[in-house]
C-alpha cells in the first residue's frame, strides 16, 4: 500500500503548484484528441449508481488505522488534487457534499487504465468504483478498482488562493466559485435548506403556495420603481412585478383565507450590500388575522428555520422579539420626535437643532423613512419588531384602531437589516380607493416610486375581503443573517454586475 499522502491539508487541493493546473487551453485539447483516438468517449451520456462522498464517509469512518475492506462503491466528482508517481498514485474526488481521496494501482487497475487515469487534468470529471480502507496516518480512502472519466475539462480549474481572491471573479463566475471553495457550496447549500424549511413551516399550518404573474400589466404592492418590457402578440408595456401583493389578496377575496408564494420580485433600483435588482421574497397572506398575529407567526417561522439549520451564531431568534413603535424608535436614536413635526419644513428643522442634516427637496414621509433607515436601522441588532407606522407611508395598510394618523404595521430588523415588511391589511375599498388616489398626487409631484392607481384591485375589494394580515419576507436578506454576511451578493447565486 502507497503510504504518506493520506494527510493531506486543504492546502493541497486547487490550491496547490501543481504544474499541470497551469496547462493551457491547448495542451487540454490536445490531451481531449489523444482520448478520443484512444476510443475513449470523454463526454459519455450517464454514470448509475453513483452515490454521495458523504454516504462513504458516514458509513466507513469507524475504521480503524490501517483497515481494508470488500465494501465497495461507486462516486463521481472533480479531480481535485494528485500525488505521488508512477504504479501508484493518490487522487483527491470532490462532489457538492465532500472530498475523499482516491488510491489508484496500476497492479489493480492495469497499466494502461491507470496511466489514463493519473494522466487526467486537473479539474476533469471523474466516476470511480473502489473500495473503502483507511490509510494507516487515518485518511478515509478507496482503492480504485474501475474509472470513468464523464467529461474532460478544457480549462484549468481556478486557484484557491490566488485565482479567486478578486469578488468580482467569484460573482461573475459563481461556478469557479463553487469549485474552488467548498464554504460557497455550503452556503448555497444552507440556503437551499432555508427556503425548504420555510416551505415546511407554512405547508403545516395550512397555507397553500400559489404562483401569480411575474409579467404584470400594472405593477403594484410596493413602493418601487419597475422595470419595463413589451408583449409583442399583445402589443401592449407589461412590467416585472415589483411584488405580489395585490393578487395575492385578490386570492384572500376569493376564499382560498391562507395563501404564500415564494419567488422572484424586481425593483428598478440601485445596488448595495442589502439590494439586488431581482431577489427572492416570501408573501403569506392569512385572513381572519391582524399584524400582531403576523408578528407571532413570524417570529415561530424564523425560529423554526433557524433551528432546522443549525444557526449556532450571536443572534437570539427566541420568541418573544423585542417591540417599539416607529415614533419611539427615531426619538431613541436621534431625539428627533417625527409625529410632533408632521410638516417637512418643520421636520427639517427638528432634524436640523439636532445636528442632522436632511435632504431639503424631500417628502415628508421620505425623511421619516431616511431617519428609521439611516439612524436606527444599523442599531438593532437583536430581532426587533418596529410597529405602528405613519400612513403616508403605508398605503396598503390598515388604519390604526387607536391612534389617529398611523397604520397598523411593522416592520422586522436583524443584525442591522430589515428583513421583513407587515400590515393588517387595508380591505374598505373606499379607504383603498383613497390612498389610490394620494398616491396619483404624488406621481404628479414627481414621486417615481409611489403607486399607480389599481382599479382591478378595488373591484376586487368591492367584493369583500376579510380582516387579514400578510407579511413579505427578504430570503436574500434572512439568508444573510442565517449565515452572519454582509452583502447580498454573496448569498445570491448570480447577483446583478456592472459591465
Amino acid at each position: 500500500m502507497v503510504e504518506g499522502a493520506g494527510g493531506a491539508s486543504a492546502h493541497d487541493d486547487l490550491s496547490s503548484g501543481d504544474r499541470q493546473q497551469r496547462e493551457t487551453q491547448d495542451d487540454r485539447r490536445a490531451k481531449l484528441a489523444r482520448l478520443r483516438a484512444e476510443g475513449v468517449d470523454p463526454f459519455p451520456h450517464d454514470y448509475d449508481g453513483v452515490v454521495p462522498i458523504e454516504r462513504v464517509q458516514e458509513e466507513r469512518h469507524d475504521l480503524a488505522d490501517g483497515e481494508e475492506t470488500e465494501h465497495a462503491y461507486r462516486v463521481a466528482g472533480r479531480l481535485a488534487a494528485r500525488r505521488g508517481h508512477g504504479k501508484a498514485a493518490f487522487l483527491d474526488l470532490v462532489d457538492r457534499s465532500g472530498r475523499i481521496q482516491l488510491h489508484a494501482r496500476a497492479d489493480v487497475l492495469g497499466d494502461a487504465e491507470h496511466a489514463r487515469l493519473v494522466g487526467l487534468d486537473l479539474g476533469d470529471l471523474v466516476g470511480v468504483d473502489g473500495t473503502a480502507f483507511k490509510t494507516r496516518r487515518g485518511e478515509l480512502s478507496l482503492k480504485v478498482t474501475a474509472a470513468t472519466l464523464l467529461a474532460k475539462s478544457l480549462r484549468a480549474p481556478p486557484e484557491k488562493f490566488h485565482g479567486l481572491e478578486d469578488v468580482e471573479t467569484r460573482y461573475r463566475q459563481r461556478e469557479l466559485d463553487l469549485i474552488a471553495n467548498q464554504e460557497t457550496r455550503a452556503l448555497f447549500v444552507l440556503r437551499s435548506r432555508v427556503i425548504a424549511a420555510v416551505r415546511r413551516w407554512l405547508d403545516a399550518r395550512g397555507f397553500l403556495e400559489v404562483e401569480t404573474p411575474v409579467l404584470q400589466p400594472l405593477y403594484g404592492g410596493a413602493l418601487a420603481r419597475p422595470f419595463e418590457t413589451h408583449h409583442n402578440a399583445l402589443d401592449r408595456k407589461l412590467y416585472l412585478r415589483i411584488a405580489t401583493e395585490l393578487y395575492l389578496k385578490r386570492l384572500i377575496v376569493g376564499g382560498l383565507e391562507r395563501v404564500y408564494e415564494l419567488g422572484k420580485d424586481f425593483r428598478n433600483e440601485g445596488i448595495s450590500p442589502k439590494h439586488n435588482p431581482e431577489f427572492t421574497m416570501l408573501e403569506w397572506y392569512q385572513a381572519y388575522a391582524d399584524y400582531e398575529d403576523v408578528a407571532g407567526a413570524l417570529e415561530e417561522l424564523v425560529a423554526f428555520v433557524a433551528d432546522e439549520v443549525g444557526y449556532r451564531g450571536e443572534i437570539d431568534f427566541a420568541p418573544p422579539w423585542r417591540r417599539l413603535t416607529l415614533r419611539e424608535a427615531i426619538l431613541e436614536r436621534t431625539g428627533v420626535d417625527v409625529l410632533t413635526s408632521r410638516e417637512p419644513d418643520d421636520l427639517l428643522a427638528a432634524a436640523r437643532a439636532k445636528g442632522i442634516d436632511l435632504d431639503p427637496t424631500a417628502s415628508w414621509a421620505q425623511l421619516v423613512d431616511h431617519l428609521l433607515s439611516k439612524h436606527v436601522e444599523p442599531s438593532l441588532v437583536q430581532p426587533t419588531f418596529v410597529i405602528d407606522y405613519p400612513i403616508e407611508l403605508s398605503p396598503f395598510a390598515k388604519a390604526h384602531r387607536s391612534e389617529p394618523g398611523l397604520v397598523e404595521r411593522f416592520e422586522c430588523f436583524v443584525a442591522g437589516i430589515e428583513i421583513a415588511n407587515a400590515f393588517s391589511e387595508l380591505n374598505d375599498p373606499d379607504e383603498q380607493r383613497a390612498r389610490f388616489e394620494q398616491q396619483r398626487r404624488q406621481t404628479a409631484d414627481g414621486d417615481e416610486e409611489a403607486q399607480p392607481y389599481d382599479e382591478d384591485f378595488i373591484r376586487a375589494l368591492e367584493h369583500g375581503m376579510p380582516p387579514t394580515g400578510g407579511v413579505g419576507v427578504g430570503i436574500d436578506r434572512l439568508l444573510m443573517v442565517l449565515s452572519e454576511r454582509t452583502s447580498i451578493r454573496e448569498v445570491v447565486l448570480f447577483p446583478a454586475m456592472r459591465s
